[in-house]
């Protein structure tokens, strides 16, 4: 089994319409990619910033310009028009989590993907809105990422720590603090372990300046020691690409001694050997 649970049938474009996104024909497009990859098991994860009801969350000046979906619109597309699994990616708001929760369990979803982008209201991954620049130290930033990954796994709204290590998007000497960067890694490592959710290994940093997978190795390896199960994925913006990379994920995957991959339906976990193949009657 290959997995891809973290694509987006919306792109970039903040101008673009549910009509342009969310279509039968645009899925398909995806999934077509996917099995051209030998992915049997796909699922679409939008933003949960492009939603009108994640104001209710969170009040930032960047969902407030994105938000213009309707969340239940979503979800009965995928449902009723797709084979996709229904999932989404949802910010970790640090004292937001009741609000977070109440939209979430409210819908169906088959999976859910808790991400960090913000230190507060700092960007770690977008110019606009920035953390760096904000008079932190590269070190603090590091501590207070990992910190956060780790409370978004203990929080217990996600199934899987989605781009763990997204703080060094960059790829920048300057971003990112010298010597073992495992000394970082702990807190979030620790927080993954105890919270028994999943951890997902990302191509998108291939494709973004810090020109790494997401998470670097040895953040993997630690994941792996502690027995925390992987999630694989591209993060595709676009459906050429939907499974890219793999390969070098694979490769590392092999190294590191992970042989099975997480898949869920309905929010619940289940292992599946490594493997391309067919779609399984569940998923069809």
């Amino acid at each position: 089994m290959l997995s891809d649970y973290h694509l987006h049938l919306r792109p970039d474009d903040i101008e673009a319409t549910p009509e342009r996104c969310f279509t039968t024909a645009n899925a398909e497009r995806y999934r077509e990619a996917a099995s051209e990859r030998g992915i049997a098991e796909l699922g679409v994860s939008e933003h949960v910033y492009r939603f009108t009801q994640a104001l209710e969350v969170w009040q930032h000046p960047l969902w407030q310009s994105f938000a213009r979906d309707d969340i239940d619109e979503y979800c009965s597309f995928v449902r009723e028009q797709t084979d996709l699994r229904l999932g989404i990616e949802a910010d970790f708001i640090p004292g937001g989590e009741d609000r977070m929760a109440n939209l979430l369990q409210a819908r169906d979803f088959d999976y859910v993907l808790g991400s960090v982008h913000f230190l507060r209201d700092g960007a770690v991954d977008m110019d606009d809105y920035s953390v760096w620049g904000s008079g932190h130290s590269t070190e603090d930033i590091w501590r207070r990422y990992f910190q956060a990954i780790g409370e978004t796994a203990r929080c217990g709204l996600f199934d899987i720590v989605a781009h763990p290590d997204l703080v060094k998007y960059w790829g920048d000497a300057n971003r990112r603090p010298e010597g073992d960067l495992r000394r970082y890694y702990e807190p979030a490592v620790e927080g993954i372990a105890e919270a028994g959710v999943a951890v997902e290994v990302s191509t998108a940093g291939l494709r973004k300046p810090a020109g790494e997978i997401y998470p670097a190795r040895a953040f993997l390896e630690m994941c792996v020691e502690a027995g925390v199960p992987v999630a694989l994925s591209s993060d595709a913006h676009r459906p050429e690409d939907v499974g890219a990379d793999y390969d070098r994920a694979l490769e590392l995957l092999a190294e590191v001694g992970v042989r099975e991959l997480s898949v869920f339906e309905g929010r619940i976990r289940r292992l599946e050997p490594i493997g391309a193949g067919e779609r399984s009657e569940a998923s069809r």
